[in-house]
């Protein structure tokens, strides 16, 4: 059983990277190749952020943030840039598609080809769009809050905003109800860490397009991580749930 969750979970995140780096190429790179020469421009001695941990949204690992010393290997612009931002699209995909299926068989929901893109959608209200209403997805030269706080509020709120769906999707009593709306209001109630005024060289403009554009890629991604692990898991997995 183990072994066919795994092999829905490989197809369907290599399934939905492939389309996530479709998009990043022709949809996100620009902005971010546009936003990097600002921050040359601005800093010459500074380095520009990774494409794929722009083009996710997510904060940056720790360890990265604004390093000026010695940088290791990054692919150049052009088929190495597309090459790698696929990669990671296909493995971050694995990994959601993962952590879809675990939640599937902890609570006995199925995920099929009827349902998956509503699972999908799921996945993306509370890990790409709750974290965006106060940590908009960020182009080099944003100016950004202390790193360690941001990681922080964006992995509570994923899982405020995760267990408010759950509460959602399997109860009905009022008691639920509102207890999952204060679940995923609580986190933007708090708010989010903010980032130094005036620090940012990107252009307000620049920064709404990437948001919109990076924000509408994750819906489809997500929708697509479902659909397709939903499709995979019919074919593949049929009998999980009776086991």
């Amino acid at each position: 059983m183990i072994g066919r969750v795994v092999l829905a979970v490989l197809l369907a995140g290599i399934a939905a990277g492939l389309v996530m780096g479709a998009i990043q190429h022709v949809r996100l790179t620009p902005l971010i190749l546009e936003a990097e020469a600002f921050e040359r421009a601005g800093n010459p001695a500074g380095h520009s952020h990774d494409a794929a941990t722009a083009e996710t949204g997510q904060p940056e690992a720790a360890g990265h943030e604004h390093d000026h010393g010695e940088e290791g290997w990054a692919p150049e612009n052009g088929w190495q840039r597309t090459l790698a931002t696929t990669v990671t699209a296909a493995m971050t995909g694995a990994g959601f598609a993962a952590i879809l299926a675990a939640v599937s068989l902890l609570t006995g929901l199925e995920i099929t080809r009827r349902n998956g893109i509503l699972w999908g959608l799921c996945g993306f209200l509370a890990v790409t769009l709750a974290p965006a209403v106060g940590l908009p997805p960020e182009l080099p030269g944003m100016a950004a809050a202390d790193l360690a706080a941001r990681q922080f509020w964006w992995v509570c709120t994923i899982a405020a905003t995760a267990a408010g769906i759950y509460l959602i999707a399997t109860q009905s009593r009022p008691w639920a109800l509102v207890l999952a709306a204060v679940l995923i209001l609580v986190p933007h109630v708090i708010g989010a860490p903010i980032a130094p005024h005036g620090e940012g060289i990107v252009p307000a403009e620049l920064v709404a397009r990437f948001v919109a554009n990076s924000i509408a890629a994750n819906a489809l991604f997500w929708c697509c991580i479902g659909l397709f692990l939903g499709l995979v898991l019919d074919r593949t997995a049929k009998d999980i749930y009776a086991t």
